[in-house]
């Protein structure tokens, strides 16, 4: 079993994406016709993420001219190019079936807006304290 597992982690990418359920991703994946390869790129909405190692799998959706279509991906294929978040969704589920029943604006998953954090001065900074006495907080008086 352990032979197994050695070859799965070979195969395994270092850096598969960044990326959750909810989220609009574009994926570009190699497309071989004939002789020749390109890159086509599928942008969607993930709407699921199933089993874990080298069999994980995950599901975009996209509306195509008024037609729902859904491709499902190997997360570690070396058909994958890559993974870009496009735009990160704010959701509850970690499967989003219930999508494909909704058309339009209702079909859509809201932004997920992530405040920036407050940057932690120490108690024996000096960069802040020094610029505060450094200039009034008032006009200047001649």
């Amino acid at each position: 079993m352990d032979a197994i597992r050695a070859i799965e982690a070979e195969q395994l990418k270092a850096e598969p994406g960044d990326f959750r359920i909810g989220d609009t991703v574009r994926v570009h994946f190699k497309i071989i016709e004939g002789k020749t390869e390109r890159v086509q790129v599928f942008e969607g909405i993930v709407i699921a993420r199933k089993r874990a190692g080298l069999n994980e799998t995950f599901t975009v959706r996209k509306i195509s001219y008024g037609v729902g279509v859904e491709r499902v991906f190997p997360l570690h294929s070396p058909k994958i190019v890559k993974v870009v978040c496009v735009r990160e969704g704010r959701v509850r589920r970690s499967k989003l079936y219930y999508l494909r029943g909704r058309t339009g604006k209702a079909a859509k998953v809201t932004q997920l807006i992530r405040r920036k954090r407050a940057a932690v001065v120490p108690e024996t900074g000096t960069a802040e304290t020094s610029a505060a006495t450094a200039e009034p907080a008032g006009p200047s008086e001649p």
